[in-house]
């Protein structure tokens, strides 16, 4: 009998998941996105949503939230209900703040539903043109015989560019300086002005001073090449096996979203990402179309916060 109670339970939250999903979406849905307006999460978020927004005949308003390193507009979608009227758009950040605070409001894992990967950012290792190396394997043999000596500058401690080298440096067995700044544009202006000699930073931030020679691009950070820089090998072949930093830009809902609603904001997504000026778009911002199922995003995001628990650890660095 507790079996067929059971049986009668679990169908009767399927039709009911599967009803709202029919009716979805019935009034706007809200778009958090825990950065200030014009980062690439802002940029991806508002370029896909635009398009889901008009596949599905409803406004999906986007609610910029920035604040601690985007903790605090990803606490709000934590305690939103789990109704599918609030949506998440945030980078693999989310999976290093859960190492790099002491202590968040939220777990970054059992709190959120994954609903679908929208692009990756891709990081290219760009040094000035001072130091004298031309490819990977020249970097990693100069930083062999001068240990410590390159300085790299990053966006600040545990931000991608300083897990990107500490990547490399493991991998390799090389040791480099690091010098964070406050952000990606200190970062990229410290390499311009040779303050630092070297960094992983994002193609966006860097392919207007590659494309002049004031940059030298040795190899991008993704398993492979980027659109925006197509004769630049990837670290993996240019003498890394194996090494791979693709962080992304994705969508999540609320922890309990019926599985329905997740599917059907997943299809639009994706669809969404085929559209050639949605690539265009996003290719003009050096963002690479990611597509996925939610169970694909699930599986990225639970070995990512594995590996990015590592990188931290490794670096030790920390965010009271």
């Amino acid at each position: 009998m507790n079996i067929r109670y059971g049986l009668a339970a679990a169908a009767s939250v399927f039709v009911a998941g599967l009803a709202a999903a029919q009716s979805y979406p019935a009034k706007p849905v809200r778009v958090v996105i825990p950065w200030p307006p014009g980062g690439g999460n802002d940029i991806a978020g508002r370029i896909v949503m635009a398009k889901v927004s008009e596949a599905m005949g409803q406004q999906f308003p986007i609610d910029n939230r920035g604040g601690a390193g985007g903790t605090i507009g990803t606490d709000v979608v934590a305690k939103a209900p789990a109704d599918g009227y609030t949506l998440l758009v945030q980078s693999s950040t989310h999976v290093g703040n859960a190492h790099l605070y002491k202590k968040l409001p939220y777990d970054a894992l059992a709190d959120f539903a994954p609903v679908g990967l929208l692009t990756v950012q891709t990081a290219v290792l760009t040094v000035h043109p001072s130091l004298p190396v031309k490819s990977v394997r020249e970097f990693i043999a100069l930083a062999r015989v001068r240990p410590g000596e390159i300085l790299y500058s990053t966006a600040g401690n545990g931000s991608i560019p300083h897990l990107g080298m500490a990547l490399l440096g493991t991998m390799t067995g090389t040791q480099y300086t690091h010098v964070p700044y406050k952000g990606g544009g200190p970062q990229v202006i410290a390499l311009v002005a040779g303050e630092s000699q070297a960094s992983l930073a994002t193609v966006a931030s860097v392919l207007p001073h590659i494309r002049s020679g004031r940059l030298r691009a040795l190899g991008v950070s993704l398993a492979r090449r980027s659109a925006s820089l197509p004769d630049v090998p990837t670290i993996a072949e240019a003498g890394v096996p194996g090494y791979d930093m693709s962080p992304w830009i994705a969508t999540f809902a609320p922890a309990g979203t019926p599985r329905a609603i997740i599917e059907r904001l997943n299809n639009e997504i994706n669809r969404a990402l085929k559209l050639p000026e949605v690539a265009q778009n996003l290719s003009a911002q050096a963002l690479d179309p990611w597509q996925s199922t939610p169970e694909e995003f699930g599986a990225r995001l639970k070995a990512d916060y594995e590996k990015y628990a590592q990188l931290i650890k490794l670096t030790g660095a920390r965010i009271e």
